[in-house]
């Protein structure tokens, strides 16, 4: 099974949901790139989510949010714009926190669970995932998927060590 067909299987993504909302960036020029763990699968060996983060650019943002809530189900939220479809169980969650902005310019066309699609560079993919784990406010769930992310970037980027706080290092080492 092709790794498209297998996320859309796990996704229960009947409506085509992820094609409609690529081609709707595409088709707009709304500029984005793959943040979070489907970054980290651009890089690293595959785990399967059933989240897709994205980020937006600045300029391109309010254009972005007029199309989807026009499109899909989308509830805002401090920092991200939660985007849904009903015939999908794929959950899309753009984040508007403006420490990510610089992500979508320097970033570059990977392989993401089968789709070429813009993926953050490996250093923000990195550092996003050292700030979702050090936030006191994230489900402890989602920090120890946090810290794995981040160890498995550590294996195929070694040399990015020095870039991780010691304070997460104990809890992967």
């Amino acid at each position: 099974m092709l790794a498209t067909a297998f996320w859309k299987a796990v996704t229960m993504d009947r409506s085509e949901f992820l094609d409609r909302l690529i081609a709707m960036l595409d088709t707009e020029g709304i500029r984005y790139c793959v943040v979070g763990g489907q970054a980290v699968n651009a890089y690293a060996e595959p785990v399967v989510s059933l989240d897709l983060d994205l980020v937006i650019a600045v300029d391109d943002l309010a254009r972005a949010e007029a199309r989807l809530a026009a499109a899909f189900s989308l509830e805002r939220h401090p920092h991200s714009l939660n985007v849904a479809d009903a015939g999908s169980d794929l959950r899309v969650q753009i984040q508007t926190d403006p420490r990510y902005t610089a992500y979508v310019d320097r970033a570059a066309p990977h392989m993401v669970l089968g789709i070429r699609l813009p993926v953050a560079a490996l250093e923000d993919v990195l550092q996003g995932k050292i700030w979702a784990a050090g936030d006191p406010a994230r489900p402890p769930s989602k920090r120890l998927k946090d810290l794995a992310d981040i160890a498995r970037l550590l294996e195929v980027a070694p040399r990015l060590r020095m870039r991780v706080p010691d304070s997460i290092l104990v809890k992967i080492e």
